[in-house]
């Protein structure tokens, strides 16, 4: 057996929930680097107990909760993390260094994880004496009450699980099931659950098993960013019913809710039975809804608010690094501007179109131009914040204008739309590289929309260049490079499979393309070595394909009060998803 307490370190140098993530994704805009104001947290003396914080929360993401705060029915489980870490806990933690490098998978309320040798079969064991803050047994049979829920109830949060559904289902008490088929929608399909309840399995009241038909080397990697992280109590959801226990979950995490208006405010209390001796710091935590960075910003310094989490305004956050009333913090970058090129229509067919893009972007002058240099340059689709980060590849076409001319030429001219999201960083990424293009003789027009409207016109097909970000700190999780390579994504512009039509006709095919059979292979191992041979070479192929050059890397800013410290706040986590997870059970304020 592989027995395994976290996930290896990282190597190398250091349409359902993609539409919500991919779409946050886009709307973000922001430079990045390591934490600058100050350089770091690391003398911030011994944590304090007691006192309150409020969090302030962008409203058209991580602040909107309009489907509840149910793991099992909510949509926007990838944007609430901030709101599920403090509620829920989670099975596990992503966890960094106080410098944001050796990123890594922890158990949390899980005690471990086991592969077994081929791959098929995860174990993972629970912490012993759990309990939810009613009181009753965080245990086995909860855990996979909760799985079963998660993955039949409809939430864009469940992960796709490729599980062996052949295998006989496990029998329980007639009080399990009673209590697991009065929680599931009306309309399920029965006969998925009983194979569910096959391939998901208790072993004792602290052992679960899984059972999958293929290999998911990303599986632990992405389970905090997933709804099946998330473990609520039976005897609450049948004690409170759907309603109410959406509004008010009950879980086993650091805080317990006192009080929640959907979307706009909620209020946690201490969980005074959570499990960590000493935790959490903080009495209260209060999370804010507020539209838009201007307003955040403005909240902050009359004194309503005491953190902004992911801060995307360049200008708010060089004037948040200039005020002495409050501490900027960048976080470890995962996420690099990228161009997108759809080679399924003209002009981006003929890789000569393709390559003169490459030839003709410069995005470190860019970089220097509207980020001051901050931003962390790749070639690649991760940063240095990311699992198999490779900062150079080998035969990348760098900024070469006679080069780029001399293939417009060849092409007897280019004409260019390009599209992006109307906000402000982005809109002037998109106008600087059109500048840079129209330099080597390509007419570009740019298309700049609001976030629908954008993602709307990837899902249609009908668009030939996106000024969008790629990334997440594991590959295969989040905006990760099969969001943006995989030939069914529908945020992809990669050629279709051999024989296909469409993308779904390559699904219902089962049709693969070349880079479709990478990426499925760099999942499709438990070796972190193999993993990161396949990501070199997927890194290699968009590359020599001329798919899509990178540029600077992405994080959003953690803007706090001085006298505020944390994990994921002043000391950098990579992104899950699109913003850094904050560990809030380890927040405290100075007193």
């Amino acid at each position: 057996m592989i027995t395994t307490a976290h996930a290896p370190r990282p190597r190398g140098r250091t349409l359902r929930a993609l539409a919500l993530a991919a779409g946050a994704a886009l709307a973000l805009t922001a430079c990045t680097g390591q934490s600058t104001t100050p350089d770091d947290d690391t003398d911030a003396g011994d944590p304090q107990t007691g006192g309150a914080l409020t969090v302030l929360l962008d409203a058209g993401y991580s602040g909107a909760w309009a489907t509840g705060l149910d793991p099992a029915t909510s949509n926007t489980t990838g944007a609430n993390l901030p709101q599920n870490a403090a509620i829920f806990g989670g099975l596990f933690t992503l966890e960094a260094d106080d410098d944001g490098s050796n990123a890594r998978i922890e158990p949390n309320q899980a005690e471990s994880y086991e592969w077994g040798d081929d791959g098929l079969t995860l174990t993972i064991t629970l912490r012993e004496g759990l309990e939810f803050s009613d009181g009753t047994p965080f245990d086995s049979e909860a855990v996979l009450w909760n799985w079963i829920r998660e993955l039949s109830s409809g939430s864009t949060g469940a992960p796709t699980l490729d599980l062996n559904l052949e295998l006989e289902p496990q029998e329980h008490s007639d009080e399990f099931m009673d209590s697991l088929w009065a929680a599931l929608p009306e309309d399920v399909d029965q006969d998925t659950v009983n194979a569910r309840l096959g391939a998901l399995r208790t072993v004792d009241d602290r052992t679960l098993e899984m059972h999958f038909n293929t290999v998911n080397g990303a599986l632990v990697n992405g389970f905090p960013s997933t709804n099946m992280n998330l473990i609520a109590s039976p005897t609450a959801y049948e004690e409170l019913g759907a309603e109410q226990f959406s509004v008010t979950p009950v879980a086993a995490g650091p805080f317990v809710v006192e009080q929640n208006r959907q979307n706009e405010r909620l209020h946690l209390v201490r969980n005074d039975s959570y499990f960590k001796d000493g935790l959490p710091y903080l009495d209260e935590l209060t999370f804010q809804a507020i539209t838009g960075d201007q307003v955040m910003y403005q909240t902050l310094l009359s004194g309503q608010g005491d953190v902004i989490e992911g801060m995307s305004s360049t200008t708010l956050i060089a004037e948040a690094q200039n005020n002495p009333a409050v501490e900027v913090y960048l976080g470890a970058p995962t996420s690099p501007y990228v161009v997108q090129l759809n080679t399924r229509k003209p002009p981006f067919d003929d890789k000569k179109a393709r390559e003169a893009i490459y030839y003709a972007t410069d995005f470190a002058s860019i970089n220097e131009g509207l980020f001051k240099g901050e931003g962390e340059m790749t070639q690649s689709f991760t940063a240095s914040g990311g699992l198999f980060y490779q900062a150079e590849v080998e035969g990348y076409r760098e900024y070469d204008p006679d080069k780029a001319a001399e293939l417009v030429d060849e092409l007897g001219g280019l004409t260019v739309e390009l599209g992006t999201t109307d906000t402000g960083v982005a809109s002037n990424v998109a106008t600087a590289l059109q500048t840079q293009w129209a330099e080597a003789g390509i007419d570009v027009s740019l298309d700049a929309k609001p976030l629908g409207d954008v993602i709307t016109k990837f899902t249609s097909g009908e668009w030939e260049s996106m000024l969008q970000t790629a990334g997440a700190w594991e590959p295969a999780a989040g905006i990760g490079v099969a969001v943006r390579f995989g030939s069914t994504s529908p945020f992809s512009g990669t050629p279709l499979p051999d024989g296909a039509t469409s993308a779904q006709d390559a699904i219902s095919q089962g049709l693969l393309s070349p880079l479709d059979q990478m990426l499925r292979d760099a999942v499709g191992t438990i070796d972190e070595d193999e993993r990161e041979a396949y990501y070199a070479d997927i890194a290699k192929t968009i590359s020599d394909e001329a798919y899509a050059p990178f540029g600077m890397a992405f994080s959003p800013a953690q803007v706090v009060r001085t006298g505020v410290h944390g994990p994921g706040l002043t000391t950098p986590i990579p992104a899950l998803a699109v913003n850094s997870g904050v560990l809030y059970d380890r927040v405290w304020v100075e007193q």
